[in-house]
């Protein structure tokens, strides 16, 4: 299943993903390495404005971040 977020047609959904990296210092490689996600699917997640991700993508991230998949971004108005 895949979610397609666009600001014509839902709430803009903001993503946490780079600042709980920079909390945790995990950097894109490393993550990488955790995960076996691709470094572009990493970078994508991290970008301010999620656009389009899996869910299961999300949960692979929040497992290796150590969070839960609804801490990896904030729904906008």
């Amino acid at each position: 299943m895949t979610l397609y977020f666009t600001t014509k047609r839902c709430r803009m959904i903001t993503s946490n993903v780079k600042k709980i990296m920079d909390e945790k210092k995990i950097t894109i490689r490393g993550l990488v390495a955790l995960s076996g996600l691709s470094d572009k699917t990493i970078l994508r997640a991290r970008s301010e404005h999620i656009v389009e991700c899996r869910l299961y993508t999300l949960q692979i991230i929040a497992r290796y971040l150590e969070c839960n998949v609804k801490d990896l971004f904030i729904e906008g108005q």
